[in-house]
């Protein structure tokens, strides 16, 4: 197993392989927001894996002995892209909230959970 490995993580190679599946992640998920018209909101999502291929480049340059300076961009990119998610999610968020939207609905008080939703009838 070493064999096969040690030379991925060696020359990077594994971070090209995750950043492929990143890409294909991508396309399923925005193919299935076309399709179905559900799913993650095609700017904070790009946002988010945009972040997460950003700090896996900046483990890339780690891995094959880049100066620092060339991690420090890496992970300046992630720091900027997370912050771009964040403004975008919160801009979404904010606008559908309204002043008594922590009251439940008469009907929907059992599932006031965090993260649950009604059935949808």
């Amino acid at each position: 197993m070493d064999e096969f490995f040690a030379p991925l993580f060696a020359s990077g190679r594994i971070v090209d392989a995750i950043l492929a599946l990143v890409v294909v992640e991508a396309l399923v998920l925005l193919g299935m927001r076309t399709r179905r018209g559900r799913g993650p909101a095609p700017g904070a999502l790009l946002s988010n894996l945009a972040s997460g291929a950003a700090l896996m480049l900046a483990l890339r340059a780690a891995l094959t002995g880049t100066a620092w300076p060339g991690i420090a961009v890496w992970l300046a990119a992630a720091l900027a892209a997370h912050l771009a998610e964040m403004v975008i999610r919160f801009r979404r968020d904010g606008a559908a909230s309204s002043p008594d939207c922590d009251k439940p609905a008469g009907n929907n008080q059992k599932w006031r959970t965090f993260g649950a939703r009604p059935p949808m009838t």
